[in-house]
């Protein structure tokens, strides 16, 4: 099996030791993206801010392997406060359209950097 690091200089850095994604056979595996603007590397101001970058990360990371929200079968959403799971949501559904991905939402205690919202996604090349 070999695997593929996935990058984008359209989206941040990993901010610890691991990768953005990993390309394996037909798969791929990206690491939660934060609201983090690839830029300043900061966080987005907000919760829905921080879901629009989080997702542009996402986007720019499958762009950077041939791949679209489309080719998404699983997203895995964390949540800093489950309060805030309807602004999320309608970002998200700006993003995805049916068939949708399977998803996972959770509130948790914290995210890193104090972020709001995190997203994780795997795609399938079809």
């Amino acid at each position: 099996m070999s695997k593929t690091v996935v990058t984008s200089e359209n989206a941040p850095k990993a901010v610890g030791p691991y990768s953005a994604g990993i390309a394996t056979g037909d798969m791929v595996f990206l690491s939660g993206q934060l609201g983090l603007n690839p830029e300043t590397g900061k966080l987005a101001e907000g919760v829905v801010e921080q879901a629009k970058q989080s997702l542009a990360n996402v986007g720019a990371l499958l762009e950077s392997q041939g791949l679209t929200y489309a080719d998404v079968v699983k997203t895995t959403v964390l949540l800093a406060d489950i309060a805030d799971f309807a602004a999320v949501n309608e970002v998200y559904a700006s993003c995805f359209t049916e068939p949708y991905p399977a998803r996972s939402c959770f509130a948790v205690k914290d995210i890193p950097m104090g972020g709001l919202v995190e997203i994780e996604v795997i795609a399938v090349r079809a």
